[in-house]
């Protein structure tokens, strides 16, 4: 069992001038999907143009604690300082190729952690937080920034059902995975 202080808990934001133009951002830029359809986002430095990743807005500092829902086949859940690289498609720009950064992919079948291209398999599940049910009756009787810091949390998508009719994917099965992050301590955690 692992509790976490109220104080410890994060709301983060994505960062709509890092996301890469086939991410859409949506949910008050708490949600991103990817998508066929080029973005209409302005030209700005911290963009990722070749890798489909975005940025939080917020840095994390001391202690902190987020919860990430996802579905699809996979999804990257990464920390990272903020320097990491946005131009281009080499290691130096994606989650957990590099020493900027470190990345849970994740999987319905498995996770694997990732940091500096050296990749280790975890031996747990995901877990399943709910289950869509689809009802195509019409009754409607349901009831049920210091660059010394880790300072960016990103989130990388790589769902090959490319949403391109920008209409959410069908996946029935949503996971949750909580995110620990102690700077001082120098630790990241990752619970399921």
């Amino acid at each position: 069992m692992c509790l976490f202080l109220c104080s410890d808990a994060c709301f983060l934001t994505l960062d709509p001038n890092t996301a890469n133009t086939k991410l859409r951002l949506s949910e008050e830029n708490r949600t991103v999907t990817r998508v066929g359809k080029k973005q209409s986002y302005p030209d700005h430095p911290d963009r990722f143009d070749d890798v489909y990743q975005v940025l939080c807005r917020e840095s994390v500092c001391g202690r902190c604690y987020w919860e990430i829902d996802w579905s699809g086949r996979e999804v990257c859940i990464s920390v990272s300082y903020e320097s990491i690289s946005r131009k281009g498609d080499g290691d130096q720009c994606w989650f957990g190729c590099n020493d900027q950064s470190w990345s849970l992919y994740c999987t319905p079948y498995k996770y694997l952690f990732k940091h500096n291209n050296i990749v280790t398999d975890l031996p747990v599940k995901p877990i399943i937080r709910r289950i869509g049910v689809y009802d195509d009756d019409d009754d409607d009787d349901d009831d049920d920034d210091d660059d010394d810091d880790i300072s960016r949390i990103g989130v990388y998508d790589d769902d090959d059902d490319v949403d391109d009719d920008d209409v959410d994917d069908d996946d029935d099965y949503i996971y949750r995975i909580g995110v620990y992050v102690d700077v001082s301590a120098g630790t990241l955690s990752f619970y399921s």
